[in-house]
């Protein structure tokens, strides 16, 4: 928890797999805690084809079936299948906006929003980006990506940056707009 905080919360994102990646792992999340989550990210990435969403999108029912009895992950039927679905979805949002990246960033004004937070009761839950995402993402036929979890993901894909005004790392991303995964060029989209 303390690497992944140091060194990954809230750093810049813009990455399609990776942001996909972290749109099922919070997904996963609901109802447990981040920390089962993390544990089990190398099993993800091993049981989820390293999150290819082009991969992801062709399961079918034999493959969700025999991720259903793999430990490694959280084997509930409905996270499952959502990770199937959402993998479809962002095929369609990457031939509509070029990339994913582009369409989630799009709800920040394409760069983090500082939150200068200065305790933990200071942070919401969920946020008025995190709603229009949220509304975005389910009219699209996205699953498990209500505003809780669509904020925790702004927040982990450094869309929001919720490290503490006290805490070395607020300072460090406050203003940061590139991670060491640049984002993809923009197409002309006239």
């Amino acid at each position: 928890m303390i690497a992944y905080h140091d060194e990954e919360w809230g750093v810049p994102v813009y990455d399609d797999k990776r942001l996909f990646e972290f749109l099922v792992l919070e997904g996963a999340q609901a109802g447990l805690s981040w920390s089962t989550i993390l544990k089990k990210r190398a099993n993800y990435r091993a049981a989820f084809d390293n999150f290819d969403p082009s991969k992801i999108a062709s399961y079918n029912a034999k493959r969700i079936a025999q991720l259903l009895k793999d430990p490694g992950i959280v084997r509930n039927v409905l996270k499952v299948n959502s990770a199937v679905t959402n993998a479809r979805a962002v095929l369609e949002v990457q031939k509509e906006f070029g990339s994913l990246s582009d369409h989630l960033w799009s709800f920040v004004g394409n760069r983090p929003i500082q939150g200068r937070r200065q305790t933990g009761h200071d942070v919401p839950a969920k946020t008025h980006e995190a709603e229009m995402m949220s509304k975005d993402l389910l009219r699209r036929g996205f699953k498990f990506v209500g505003p809780t979890i669509c904020y925790a993901f702004m927040q982990a894909v450094g869309m929001v940056n919720d490290h503490l005004t006290t805490c070395f790392r607020s300072r460090q991303l406050n203003g940061e707009r590139r991670s060491s995964v640049a984002p993809p060029p923009r197409k002309n989209r006239a």
